[in-house]
């Protein structure tokens, strides 16, 4: 049998006229579909575990919202919305199908008992913006310019924003006349404290 918490019981109680009826059916939604759910508070709102997260419930000002914790691997990438994967609840009919639903935290549920891990979101990687001092410099000297290409991404990002964030033209210069004389001998920015 699933455990209630006061907490969560609290929580409603707190809520807006409008989002009690909301999230005490999804509550029993929850409860029917993994009788074993055990309920929790995490970071201020109810969460429902079955042997790792299933998801969490929010009420908000005018809205609710419900996260699915493996929400990409049920519903598939296009259910992402800051407002949870159903969108914004403002009224019980705003909910899919109860029948939907079960079937969603039976999923989750499988998922948890299974081991599978959420995937991680992959980061774009961030585009390298070279200052134009330091392009030119690398144009006049073929050594180094053929060492910057063989550097990896984030040696090439701290010698492009150790430039950039040189305040004055002279500061900047003699930054841009140091790392062409490392880079030509192969060196990252922060060489002199690599092991």
């Amino acid at each position: 049998m699933g455990q209630r918490d006061s907490r969560v019981d609290a929580y409603i109680a707190k809520s807006a006229d409008f989002a009690r009826p909301i999230l005490n059916h999804v509550r029993e939604i929850i409860h029917e579909a993994i009788p074993d759910i055990q309920e929790d508070i995490k970071w201020g709102a109810p969460f429902f575990n079955h042997q790792g997260v299933i998801c969490g419930t929010a009420a908000f000002k005018q809205h609710c919202a419900i996260n699915m914790w493996k929400a990409s691997l049920i519903l598939g990438e296009k259910h992402a919305d800051s407002a949870g994967q159903f969108g914004r609840i403002t009224k019980l009919s705003d909910l899919p199908a109860d029948a939907k639903l079960k079937t969603y935290f039976k999923q989750a549920a499988r998922l948890n008992e299974s081991g599978v891990k959420q995937p991680r979101a992959k980061k774009p990687a961030a585009t390298l913006e070279v200052p134009r001092e330091l392009k030119q410099a690398l144009k006049s000297n073929k050594a180094a310019a053929s060492a910057f290409e063989k550097l990896p991404p984030s040696h090439k990002r701290e010698y492009a924003q150790w430039i950039a964030e040189a305040k004055g033209e002279d500061t900047r210069a003699r930054r841009v006349k140091t790392a062409i004389e490392w880079i030509a001998e192969g060196k990252g920015r922060n060489w002199k404290y690599e092991r």
